[in-house]
């Protein structure tokens, strides 16, 4: 029981807390400039979908905590070894956000996309270049095929210059 079980806790518990009012915010802002019908969609639509599905996240992490035995903290197979700030991975997802602004804007969907989630599974230390690798051709490959040709999104898959 000691004071690290605790904040853990407590951590949570405040993230849900967070979670809960940013999804509530965001979805009363997307509920203000008028939804729409799914067939003919809003300027809201999607802010207020989103803030429901960042309330649902804060409501299930909240209810996790609540249902977690005080004193037992949250699985994590991983030894927590530092405290402080990660700074290869705090580097390394401003560089992944960085390479999805100037991709996207000089090659397209794709390649931003994969540069993105290529840096940003890279700041785990937990990931293998591989996996990352991996990772990378899967999500640009399921966003081609969601965004470009399912939904044709006005964002092109591949454009230089």
């Amino acid at each position: 029981m000691g004071k690290g079980l605790a904040s853990s806790r407590t951590k949570d518990r405040i993230g849900a807390l967070l979670l809960l009012a940013l999804g509530a915010g965001v979805a009363w802002a997307g509920h203000v400039y008028g939804v729409g019908t799914l067939t003919r969609m809003g300027p809201g639509y999607f802010p207020l979908l989103l803030g429901l599905l960042t309330l649902g996240v804060g409501l299930l992490l909240g209810l996790g905590t609540l249902a977690r035995a005080p004193g037992r903290a949250a699985r994590d197979p991983r030894p927590q070894a530092r405290h402080g700030i990660d700074l290869r991975g705090a580097g390394m997802l401003l560089l992944s956000l960085a390479a999805f602004i100037v991709l996207g804007r000089h090659g397209g969907m794709v390649p931003a996309t994969f540069a993105c989630v290529l840096l940003a599974a890279l700041a785990d230390r937990g990931n293998s270049p591989r996996v990352a690798l991996l990772l990378a051709v899967a999500i640009s490959l399921l966003g081609y095929l969601v965004f470009g040709l399912g939904l044709q999104l006005q964002f092109n898959a591949f454009q230089w210059g």
